[in-house]
């Protein structure tokens, strides 16, 4: 390697690691200007490795050990982004206590059982930005939870040390199976960059804890089983998924087009999702998850598109809010499209499933009421395994709903809203253009 090549590397290496410093350990989200400013920086560097590569013989080895890197310097650190980690270790603490997590809600719990409170539930609990809610996680989030904050041992940075370890373990296995897909289906491995060296992923996995990354590596298990006609596994890996979040649950009408394998997929499926939500039913505790995830979907609004121009109709019209009937219309039209998209949709390869995927995932995050930028993640990595680029460029213009959190009563705004899901269109524009442009030509032929 040239010298000035490797200074250069070594350079935008040690850049890339104070960009990350700063914006795990130092820069709280309320400081938009100086969160763009270093995540668009980070976004930069990452484009910087990716069109070096082109020029240069790819070292993977040194790839992955920076993105290896990168994910450590977040190891001690709390995350400044989101205070869902705090509900996390509350939930785990509470297990590990011999508490049901759904039975109370964090302050119901702390007036029944303040005798058996401690200082390290206190400062959670302060923590929380939704004490007044029953627990929306699942039995196998939980049991992730219960982990951390057993091997965690009542300390904060001990219990966030086991979780992140957990999703760091699982961003490895995602990297390795990105690029075997990659190199199998003959496409340029340099794409791998986009995810592995991507800041978004970095802050959004391992900075806050969000185990969409987890969901994202059962997502592409389950793809590696249907490519390998093993349906019974591949279903079993889709359980998982939908074990850890319910979202994946939209991928469902595709696995109706498998033949012969929808019996072993469907049933293999079925009963690992019957083992996992088993615990739901003690105490009734799925009354109280059900109603918290009612609410969560019928009172929220965040950084929303569809929705947000459905609901101005609304207002015109109606003369008040009608989210009660939007979510639930949102809905019915998400199920029909993924349907539509489904029965046209030509499935002769794997790598068609992945289209599919990324289309199902598409019209569920556009026509959603809240789409905080973790939801993303699912959608990016499997993004990767095409030739599109619209969820890379959400990606970085994901930030840009951050601006909410600089205000006291985190309003969003309007223009910064127009900007991201501006640059959304363009990038759903340029990748599936063709379309668009063929489509009005093959009538005139006709």
């Amino acid at each position: 390697m040239r010298t000035p090549v490797k200074a250069l590397l070594i350079s935008s290496a040690l850049m890339m690691a104070m960009g990350i410093y700063f914006l795990g350990f130092e820069v709280s989200r309320a400081d938009f200007l100086w969160v763009l400013g270093l995540y668009s920086g980070l976004f930069g560097l990452m484009g910087f490795w990716y069109f070096y590569s082109a020029k240069e013989i790819v070292n993977w080895k040194l790839i992955f050990l920076l993105g290896i890197v990168l994910r450590l310097l977040l190891l001690p650190s709390i995350p400044l982004w989101s205070e869902d980690f705090a509900r996390f270790l509350w939930d785990g603490e509470l297990l590990n206590l011999g508490f049901n997590p759904y039975t109370h809600s964090p302050r119901q719990w702390i007036q029944l059982h303040s005798e058996q409170s401690s200082a390290y539930l206190e400062m959670l609990y302060g923590k929380m930005n939704s004490p007044d809610y029953y627990s929306v996680y699942t039995p196998l989030n939980q049991f992730f939870f219960w982990f951390g904050a057993k091997l965690g041992g009542g300390s904060l940075i001990s219990g966030l040390l086991v979780i992140r370890s957990i999703l760091i373990v699982g961003e490895v296995l995602v990297f390795f199976i990105l690029k075997s897909l990659l190199s199998q289906w003959g496409m340029d491995l340099r794409k791998l960059i986009l995810y592995w060296l991507n800041p978004f992923l970095l802050f959004e996995v391992v900075g806050n804890l969000h185990f969409e990354g987890l969901v994202l590596l059962l997502l592409l298990c389950s793809l590696l089983n249907l490519g390998k006609n093993y349906t019974g596994l591949s279903g079993l890996f889709w359980g998982l998924a939908i074990g850890l979040k319910l979202v994946p649950l939209i991928l469902t009408p595709g696995f109706l087009r498998l033949g012969s394998g929808q019996i072993r997929f469907f049933g293999s499926a079925a009963i690992l999702i019957i083992f996992l939500i088993f615990p739901l039913l003690k105490d009734q505790s799925w009354i109280h998850l059900s109603q918290s995830v009612a609410l969560y979907q019928g009172k929220f609004e965040f950084n929303a598109s569809v929705y947000y121009l459905a609901r101005e109709i609304g207002y015109w019209i109606e003369g008040y809010n009608t989210i009660a009937y939007l979510t639930k219309g949102l809905s019915v039209l998400t199920v029909l499209l993924i349907l539509t998209l489904v029965f046209k949709k030509r499935l002769n390869s794997t790598s068609d499933w992945v289209e599919l995927w990324v289309g199902c995932y598409w019209i569920y995050l556009l026509l959603q009421p809240i789409v905080h930028p973790w939801y993303l993640i699912p959608g990016i990595g499997l993004s990767i395994l095409t030739k599109k680029v619209g969820f890379l460029v959400w990606s970085w213009a994901i930030i840009f709903s951050y601006q909410a959190y600089g205000n006291q009563n985190y309003l969003e705004d309007p223009i910064l809203l127009f900007v991201e899901y501006g640059l959304v269109c363009l990038g759903l524009i340029y990748d599936y253009r063709r379309h668009y442009f063929t489509l009005p030509l093959q009538f005139v032929k006709k």
